[in-house]
């Protein structure tokens, strides 16, 4: 992890309550994978390339992942991770404690709404309709998630819903929804996915996908972009680390849309490694929210400045640009990613 990050994460660890850093930083199970995602990155490394003469790009090829509940981080919540932003696409939760209209009123750059298909399908075409009326450019739907994961940490805590004071703002005054300190999840279908396609003009994407075969189902049903993803590791404790289950998807997709990857992005180099690995860009979640819980708006600038930062300066190293060739997995002198 870069060191920066790790101090904010530190911070964060001492000022938040523990039951809500545990909430932010747990996984499912025994939590394999969530240190994995994190640790399949260290098993790779770039084999630069020199003489190239190429301007570096001032792309930042970044979006900020939808994680849910800021409030719990900090008591501006969404408002302050949407002001410092700063451009960078915002992924904006569900799970909001901040109304999405709100957030896209606060925010600097684009705002795209994820989503949760729900159990009822008015209150699913409502949320859509009320990210539509928000200025939200893009919907995400999440489609690894058709039941909670187990959270341990969660679990000894006795913690399921939010505190008093705290909601789902999103789901406020929408018929049929049972509360607003916790949301529901649903079992759902590709014919879900091309009903809710039908019923919005905005860009969808699928964000939870690991298997090839699914990537190819998901361009043939009309997908703008997919996310690689695992859930940060919260969902099922037997995938593979998300970057590891990103080639496979890359070259099943063939170009026909963009990928991103998201999952264990810790660094600069992380980002870079993502990208010669096939990722049109990267999504960040818990070092945001440690921005966040340590320094509010400030914090989560701070998270955005010092990737950018490192991932400029090993873009550049690398000759500016960055293809699967150069990839390395260490200890084993192979060139090229053979996942």
């Amino acid at each position: 992890m870069n060191p920066v990050l790790a101090e904010l994460h530190d911070k964060a660890r001492a000022v938040l309550d523990p039951v809500h850093y545990d909430f932010f930083a747990g996984g499912v199970g025994d939590e394999v994978v969530l240190a994995e995602n994190e640790a399949a990155f260290l098993r790779l490394a770039l084999l630069p390339r020199v003489l190239r003469g190429k301007k570096v790009s001032d792309a930042f090829p970044v979006l900020i992942s939808p994680t849910a509940f800021h409030k719990l981080a900090h008591p501006d919540g969404e408002l302050a991770t949407a002001r410092a932003a700063a451009g960078t696409i915002l992924v904006s939760s569900m799970a909001s404690t901040v109304p999405i209209a709100d957030v896209v009123a606060a925010a600097t750059g684009p705002v795209w709404f994820q989503l949760y298909v729900q159990p009822d399908p008015e209150v699913t075409q409502a949320l859509v309709r009320r990210a539509e009326r928000a200025g939200c450019t893009a919907l995400v739907v999440t489609v690894d998630s058709p039941v909670f994961g187990r959270h341990r940490r969660d679990i000894a805590h006795g913690f399921h819903d939010l505190p008093a004071g705290l909601a789902a703002e999103n789901m406020r005054d929408l018929h049929g929804v049972p509360g607003l300190r916790k949301i529901e999840m649903s079992a759902f279908s590709w014919e879900d996915i091309d009903r809710l396609r039908s019923m919005t003009s905005l860009p969808l994407w699928v964000k939870g996908v690991l298997h090839p075969a699914d990537a190819v189902l998901a361009v043939a049903h009309g997908v703008a972009g997919i996310v690689v993803s695992n859930h940060g590791g919260r969902q099922l404790d037997l995938t593979p680390a998300a970057v590891e289950a990103l080639p496979g998807v890359v070259d099943a997709v063939a170009g026909r849309v963009p990928v991103v990857l998201d999952g264990g992005v810790r660094s600069g180099g992380d980002i870079a490694l993502a990208l010669a690995l096939g990722a049109s860009a990267v999504g960040i979640g818990r070092p945001v929210l440690w921005g966040l819980a340590a320094d509010g708006e400030a914090g989560v600038r701070r998270v955005l400045d010092v990737l950018r930062d490192e991932y400029e300066h090993v873009l550049a190293m690398c000759g500016g640009e960055l293809t699967r060739d150069m990839v390395v997995v260490r200890g084993t002198g192979v060139s090229g990613w053979r996942g």
